[in-house]
């Protein structure tokens, strides 16, 4: 082989061995600065400030199934009853699914006597996802919550923008709902963060 040749060989095997090894060393480099970053701790929620809630979320699009989380205390029942549904929106941490759709949000919340009456913005049932199943999920999984947390709740009215002789697309909610733990699955409490 000419030397020429040789050289034009050498510099053609060179030139990409050169970009691998600036590649790699610019990364290994950033792996050691971030490394070397004090890492940022989230703020640390006080316990004994704080009150354990439960959220019905589904566990396999057929079942409900608990998620503990911990809230600020409050003092007004309807406020508080607010805070929780806003969690359930929320969705769940762990491994569950939601059950209400992405987008709706609580309305209003009234609470008189035994009866509560929790008011969805209309996502509620024109982003329901079609089927019997999924509404009673979305629903019962509303009912559940507020009846867990605030025993003295032993009925749920569910309207939707205002709407309280309310027809979702399979589900009469015209009326007012009591909880149904049947719809659980037979599990352990999942805790959240």
């Amino acid at each position: 082989m000419p030397l020429h040749r040789r050289k034009k060989v050498t510099i053609n095997l060179l030139i990409p061995f050169i970009v691998f090894v600036l590649f790699f060393s610019i990364m290994i480099w950033q792996k050691y600065r971030s490394s070397q970053e004090v890492p940022v701790t989230p703020p640390q929620t006080n316990r004994e400030n704080s009150r354990s809630v439960t959220l019905f979320f589904t566990a396999d699009g057929t079942h409900l199934a608990r998620e503990t989380r911990e809230l600020e205390p409050c003092d007004n029942d309807t406020a508080c009853l607010k805070n929780v549904l806003d969690e359930l929106l929320n969705g769940p941490i762990g491994e569950l699914e939601e059950t209400v759709p992405e987008g709706v949000i609580v309305s209003s919340v009234r609470i008189e006597g035994g009866e509560a009456t929790i008011g969805f913005n209309n996502l509620f049932s024109d982003a329901m996802p079609s089927g019997s199943s999924a509404e009673m999920l979305a629903v019962y999984s509303v009912v559940n919550t507020a009846a867990v947390n605030f025993p003295q709740i032993q009925k749920v009215k569910i309207e939707v923008d205002g709407n309280y002789a309310g027809m979702l697309r399979h589900l009469d909610i015209s009326a007012p709902l009591i909880p149904d733990y049947s719809l659980e699955l037979p599990s352990p409490v999942v805790s959240g963060k």
